[in-house]
């Protein structure tokens, strides 16, 4: 069990938790991150991320959290290249690996398993790790990193590969965060399809750390309207929160009072991706109102505390009394 997930366990106790910081927010579900929060009385939560889940950025919007955005690259950084490929183009793709390596560069290629399964029609890091090795790049140095491996075994290679001792590393999304090496320039994902947008940004992050210009290449199979429309984001843009807006688009919020952290929100007269200004304004009311009446007992309030009650079962009363 990694460190951060430890943390959410019922036998860890802080004696005064005031101050939670949670970087890679995306990769924690809203029950996690409630029950860290919960282990203190009413701590200050700070949450990080490159791509805010579609719930996160809606809340940032329309809801209570204050946001600040770092919006500049260091300077020494250049956009990575996006492109969208398919399975007929893998003899160009390894021709451009082999071009790159020639140059001295590396390269991740990111599959979606770590070994084949029966269930899932999707490519493993270990069948393809063979094969790229003794088929595809024999010439080269190929290495392989998962997360069953043992901690020291995963910093043994992660150390090899930044010390060039491989000019591939076949991997699974365990390298998704925390692995910088500026030398690597090309970041391939297999079935890119079946990632989401928050996962496939962070993936292409690992890459473009340098001086050198960098690509990451999706290749996909079996593509929909929706998975082509998700891909097609990532192409065209390297800005996180222009990511997160769509994907908030596309999956829909999740829920404010709930632990979905997408899906589409019932609400009968409007939409928060096309009513942003107009939910702007309501937001700004209703801190106006909670400000002068936080129990919503005012006779021009009660509909709204009906609707905390009943509708949300969110007892005002209760949350007063412990505040």
């Amino acid at each position: 069990m990694s460190a951060q997930y430890a943390l959410i366990q019922e036998s860890v106790e802080f004696n005064n938790l005031g101050f939670v910081v949670i970087d890679e927010q995306h990769k924690f579900g809203v029950m996690q991150r409630a029950r860290l929060k919960e282990k203190g009385l009413n701590p200050d939560v700070l949450v990080m991320t490159a791509t805010p889940i579609p719930r996160t950025l809606s809340l940032t919007y329309y809801g209570d959290l204050d946001v600040s955005i770092i919006d500049e690259l260091p300077s020494n950084r250049i956009p990575v290249k996006t492109a969208l490929r398919f399975d007929k183009d893998k003899e160009a793709i390894f021709r451009f690996v082999r071009e790159e390596v020639k140059k001295g560069r590396q390269a991740y290629i990111v599959f979606p398993l770590i070994e084949e399964s029966e269930k899932l029609d999707l490519k493993s890091a270990e069948e393809n790790y063979i094969l790229l090795k003794e088929k595809v790049f024999p010439d080269l140095k190929v290495g392989m990193i998962h997360g069953r491996l043992d901690p020291s075994e995963k910093d043994e290679i992660t150390s090899g590969f930044r010390n060039r001792e491989f000019d591939i590393l076949v991997s699974t999304t365990v390298i998704e965060v925390g692995v910088d090496i500026p030398n690597a320039t090309i970041m391939i994902i297999e079935d890119a399809q079946r990632f989401g947008l928050s996962q496939l940004h962070q993936l292409r992050g690992r890459v473009g750390r340098g001086a050198d210009q960098s690509y990451c290449i999706l290749i996909a199979s079996a593509l929909d309207e929706v998975s082509a429309k998700r891909l097609n984001i990532l192409c065209e843009t390297t800005d996180g929160f222009k990511i997160a807006e769509a994907d908030m688009d596309i999956r829909g919020p999740g829920e404010f009072f709930g632990i979905r952290q997408s899906g589409m929100l019932n609400f009968s007269c409007t939409d928060l991706s096309k009513d942003k200004e107009l939910l702007e304004s309501a937001r700004d009311s209703a801190f106006g109102i909670i400000a002068t009446d936080p129990q919503l007992r005012l006779p021009e309030n009660i509909n709204v505390r009906m609707t905390f009650e009943k509708e949300l079962q969110f007892d005002l009363s209760w949350r007063c009394r412990k505040c």
